[in-house]
This record gives structure tokens, C-alpha cells and sequence, in this order.
């Protein structure tokens, strides 16, 4: 099931119109049934305790809100979750992210930042390799992560953005998870902010996928969208068998390419 751009970005005349009552105070359950329906329409879709997120019960920034995602169940099970839908359901656009997991991840725990523009609950669905889906949800209190003013030379901004930086855990213990972060200089325009100097909004200008491989083999898949918050930031885990390179490629939503490529010894 492929999940496409232009159907999150129908999802805000949805939000609109529900926006007063579940954004008045605080996270509402009201916008999820509109959200599946767009998403996941006729599936099913299961709550389950072995997916879990963690994250503030009010965020002090809401362009930059932490989650943590951790997922209760082997990589290698024949009904591992294999990817994970992040939806922020009172945001413009509510698709944050997706992520992809193998079982090369070693473990399927993922940090991460998102924007929230309001009180929202936040929701990760997992999808099993043979079609089958399961959710949790957290509310959080989060405000103008989407909008608002942005200022800047906007040529500047561009030419520094791309740059990728990838920590390693030592030591390194092959054969196990160990965890590594990603960074990436970017600044995730929404498409939704307004340039301080023109008074017009800025477009769209976004990472929109990156690819992480281990010695050639792949370890994890993310699709980004505009919730992911600016220099997206992500922890993650990744299981060698023993030295090699762990690489990360990456492109944006101009078509734009860039890698980064760090060497791992024990």
C-alpha cells in the first residue's frame, strides 16, 4: 500500500474543518477515524501494546517535539513489523514520517523530532509483512511547529543544507544491536511558513528520502515528510557482523542526491 504526498496534503481541508473542536484545548480523538479512512482505508487496524511511544506530556518547542518509537517484537519473527507510519493527526499535513526496518536493524527502536502545530495525538502504526496492522497513540501538547514566520537568506540555507552526520556507539560489539545517530543540516520547509522578507510563504523544501546500508546490505528505509522537524535527527539501531561501512544515502523533494559514509571497526 503506497501512501502518497498529494493524500496528506488533501488531509488539511479535513483538519480544518475539525480544527476547532480538537485543537480548542487539548489532544482529541475526533480527526483519527478521517485519518484512517485517507490511510489505511478498509483495513483493520489492531492496538497493541508491543508497539509503544514515548515523548513530552507538553513540548517546550512544538517545531521540535521528541519521540521515541520502540517496537516489542523480533526483526526476524515471521510477523515482524516491518514499517511504521508516524502520524501527527491535528497537523496540516499529519504524515511525519515512515520508516522501514530490516532485520539488519537488530532492534526496531527509533528517536526522532517532529513539528506538532497543535495538541495532538500522535500515532504509529505498524504493518507485518503479510498486510496486517497495529497502532498506539500518545497525546501530546505542542503548538506552531508548522507555521509561522521564517527568516534567512534562503540561497544560503539551501547551499548548506545536505550535510550528513553519522555517530557510531563504541565499541562496537558485532554481531549485536548497537546504537547509532543520524544528522542531517536541512531545513524541512512546510510549505506552510512565511518569509519575514517577501511576505509570501516559502515552498515546500524538504528531505524526502534516505536509504542507511551496512557492507552493501540494507539496514533501514525512511520517507520523510514536512512534520519532520528541521536538521532531522534520528537514533537508531544496527546490527553488524563485523567491520565494514555503514553508509546513507539520501535525496530531496528537488531531486537533489547526497551520502555520507562512515567507517565501523570493533
Amino acid at each position: 500500500m503506497g501512501l502518497k504526498h498529494q493524500a496528506a496534503l488533501g488531509l488539511a481541508g479535513i483538519v480544518a474543518a475539525l480544527y476547532s473542536a480538537a485543537a480548542a484545548a487539548e489532544a482529541s480523538t475526533a480527526l483519527w477515524p478521517a485519518l484512517q479512512e485517507t490511510f489505511f482505508a478498509g483495513k483493520t487496524i489492531e492496538k497493541a501494546d508491543f508497539i509503544k511511544l514515548e515523548g513530552p506530556a507538553r513540548a517546550e518547542s512544538g517545531a521540535q517535539v521528541p519521540i521515541t518509537l520502540t517496537v516489542d517484537k523480533p526483526l526476524d519473527a515471521a510477523d515482524a513489523i516491518r514499517k511504521v507510519y508516524i502520524i501527527v493527526d491535528a497537523n496540516p499535513i499529519p504524515l511525519a514520517a515512515t520508516y522501514q526496518f530490516t532485520p539488519l536493524n537488530g532492534k526496531a527502536q527509533i528517536s526522532t523530532r517532529v513539528r506538532m502545530e497543535t495538541d495532538s495525538f500522535i500515532h504509529a502504526v505498524g504493518e507485518t509483512a503479510d498486510g496486517k496492522f497495529y497502532m498506539t497513540a500518545l497525546p501530546i501538547r505542542a503548538a506552531g511547529g508548522c507555521g509561522g514566520p521564517v527568516d534567512g537568506d534562503e540561497k544560503a540555507i539551501r547551499a548548506a543544507s545536505g550535510k550528513i552526520k553519522v555517530n557510531v556507539d563504541k565499541p562496537v560489539k558485532f554481531g549485536e544491536a548497537n546504537p547509532a545517530t543520524l544528522m542531517i543540516k536541512h531545513p524541512m520547509f512546510t510549505g506552510l511558513q512565511r518569509d519575514l522578507v517577501s511576505g509570501g510563504y516559502r515552498p515546500a523544501f524538504y528531505m524526502q528520502k534516505l536509504d542507511l546500508s551496512y557492507n552493501g546490505k540494507p539496514v533501514m528505509h525512511i520517507d520523510f515528510g514536512v512534520g519532520t522537524s528541521e536538521d532531522p535527527y534520528v537514533r537508531f539501531f544496527y546490527q553488524p557482523e563485523g567491520p565494514g561501512t555503514l553508509d546513507v544515502k539520501a535525496i530531496d523533494n528537488e531531486g537533489k542526491e547526497f551520502e555520507q559514509h562512515t567507517e565501523v571497526a570493533g
